[in-house]
């Protein structure tokens, strides 16, 4: 094995997963080693429920995230998330509207097909996918979740060029699933901001992906089901000093997997909503208990994607 762990060194690559987790000294621009997401605000009545009940339960918020897609939101529904995200200084993000579960193919749903994941299935839907983004962001948004290697490549291109806002954040969703450090590089390479790796790494796998990239690690403290359902509270002071920066992330096990979501099932995503609210507020205990000293990033930090003027 000497010479393949050499080869990848020789890359700025680890050569193993490390035995003892190092400390990470990377840090968010700001200085702080982590901030709190809520994922899955499918809209502004579920956003309303977040902030309120974020208020409540004296929870600070650095990001919201939704699944749905940009497509399955009404411009009006977008621009008033917008606006409250502007008025609390929270990042709004919206994921992409198209994607291969919403589309006539099968081989989705099949067991082989699973590896799939999220991505876009031809031009045609790569398009409707640059032109979700691009109606986003003429309302205001500044960050986009995407789950596709092609689309992610386009919209970072597009951002260079101009044709989409320098500050745009562009984030990559758990589906893209990168489980080693090469992987996890390609997609900073290709223009990510923030990555979500997934759930059921070890802290040592957690470390090789950390020694191979600089930018934000996005992270599951309690998984969907659908992603594994792993509930992983009492890691999060090792999660912060092994994979800072780290967005901590507050999914809800045991809970019904709501895409597409609408107003046909509000009353049930706004109570999921809060219960994620409740998820954070432990997360933030575990943190006073056993890590009080963790750099929390300020709220209303400035290198947040917060929603601008249309």
């Amino acid at each position: 094995m000497k010479s393949s762990r050499e080869f990848l060194e020789a890359r700025g690559l680890p050569g193993h997963d490390p035995a003892e987790t190092p400390t990470s000294i990377k840090r968010f621009s700001d200085g702080g080693q982590y901030r709190i997401e809520i994922p899955s605000t499918e809209g502004p009545r579920c956003l309303a429920a977040v902030l309120s009940e974020a208020q409540q339960r004296k929870v600070p918020l650095h990001r919201v995230s939704q699944g749905s897609g940009i497509m399955l939101l009404t411009d009006e529904e977008i621009s008033e998330m917008l606006e409250m995200g502007r008025k609390t200084g929270i990042e709004v993000n919206l994921f992409v509207g198209p994607r291969a579960t919403f589309d006539v193919g099968a081989q989705v749903f099949s067991a082989a097909g699973k590896t799939l994941g999220l991505s876009l299935r031809g031009a045609d839907q790569l398009v409707y996918a640059l032109e979700d983004i691009k109606r986003a962001v003429r309302l205001g948004l500044r960050s986009v979740l995407v789950s596709d290697l092609g689309l992610l490549q386009i919209v970072a291109n597009m951002r260079a060029a101009g044709e989409l806002p320098v500050e745009l954040v562009i984030k990559t969703s758990v589906m893209m699933a990168p489980s080693n450090p090469a992987s996890a590089r390609i997609i900073e390479l290709l223009g990510a901001n923030t990555i979500n790796i997934p759930s059921d790494l070890t802290l040592s796998q957690i470390a090789a992906i950390r020694a191979a990239i600089d930018c934000p690690i996005d992270f599951y403290v309690e998984a969907p089901d659908n992603i594994g359902g792993f509930v992983r509270y009492y890691e999060i002071p090792e999660l912060i000093r092994v994979a800072s920066p780290v967005y901590l992330k507050f999914g809800l096990r045991n809970a019904p997997d709501v895409y597409p979501s609408g107003t046909h099932l509000e009353n049930t995503v706004i109570a999921m909503s809060r219960e994620r609210v409740r998820r954070a507020e432990i997360g933030r205990g575990v943190i006073t208990r056993y890590c009080p000293e963790a750099l929390m990033s300020p709220l209303k930090t400035k290198n947040l994607g917060l929603p601008a003027m249309a």
